[in-house]
This record gives C-alpha cells, structure tokens and sequence, in this order.
C-alpha cells in the first residue's frame, strides 16, 4: 500500500516527472520518505508478530487465542500456527532438493519458473497434507476444539520490569520525536 503513496505525495520531484494520459506521474523526496517509514513500520509489525509467535510455547497461544477471538476463529488460528511450521518444513525440503539437483537461485527473474514450481509444490503439497490432517482429526474424534483448558502462568517480575521499562522508553521516544517534547 505504499507503493502508490510514493507517487501521490505532493513535494519535489526526485528524478523529473513523466508525463502520463492522465497528467504528470514523479516520486518525491516527500514521497520515497513516506514510502520507507511505512515500510519499516510494517516490517516491524511482522518481525514482532512473528518473533513473538515462534518463541512462545503452543499451550500458552492456544490459551490466549482461545480467551481472546470467538469459536471459529480460534480454531482457525490455531490450525494456521500448527500448519505454518509444516508449510516451512515443505519449503526448506523443496529448496534443498532443488539445489541438490545442480539449480541456482541466485537471480530470480532468470529462475521464475523454478520459483513458480516451488511455490506450487508447495502450495500442492499444502492442500494435500491439510487433507490427511483432517481425515485424520475426524478419525480421532475432533468435533471443532482444540482449545487447551489449561492457565497460563504469571511472567516473573523482572521480564514485567522489562516489558513496562520498554513500553516507557518507546512511549519517550515518541513524545520526542512526533511532538518535540524535551525531557527535562
């Protein structure tokens, strides 16, 4: 989404502008600014979504994910997060054996069918072990829970120190930073 924002935004153009049926298209100084904040801002969210989620402990998310989102879509969520370690088991297998059979790639837009391929392997291989999974969910019962009725523990009292100790320093951060408050 910030890609467009990059060529809408008023300013001083980079390079010139060229010119278009519907008028004069240019990247601005303004514009590749906006552009890359919110791409780091972005790659931020993601880092921290999935650091987060690859670090904590399975009974520990399906307990929060089953308190926090309603039936459905907990059990959605909880099937995504067991499915995308096996999703990237796939993948390393199939670039492994790619790479075994003599493949280079280094350069994508020269190997995109090879990346095509493996991205359909993938996807293939995907539908195909989803379908096992449930065949075999229903042979053992499932009946649409897989909620862990189980707590989860209070965090010590120095990773909570931690935590609001951050949560203060990016609070200042911003206050300086977004509207020139100087600490004092």
């Amino acid at each position: 989404m910030a890609g467009p924002l990059a060529f809408l935004e008023p300013g001083t153009p980079i390079l010139g502008a060229l010119a278009t049926p519907v008028g004069e298209l240019s990247v601005t100084w303004q514009g590749a600014s906006l552009f890359s904040e919110l791409t780091c801002r972005s790659l931020t969210v993601v880092t921290f979504t999935l650091t987060t989620s690859m670090t904590t402990k399975y009974n520990d998310i399906a307990y929060l994910l089953g308190r926090v989102f309603p039936a459905p879509i907990d059990q959605v969520a909880l099937l995504t997060y067991r499915f995308t370690f096996i999703m990237l088991e796939t993948l390393e297998d199939l670039v492994k054996s790619t790479l075994a059979r003599g493949a280079n790639l280094g350069e994508f837009w020269a190997n995109r069918r090879l990346y095509a391929r493996i991205f359909g392997m993938t996807m293939l291989t995907a539908i195909e072990r989803s379908e096992r999974l449930v065949k075999s969910m229903e042979a053992r019962g499932y009946e649409g829970d897989l909620t862990l009725y189980s707590t989860v523990r209070r965090p010590p009292a120095s990773e909570v120190a931690a935590v609001v100790g951050l949560f203060a320093l990016v609070v200042s951060y911003a206050l300086v930073v977004s509207y020139g408050v100087v600490a004092i």
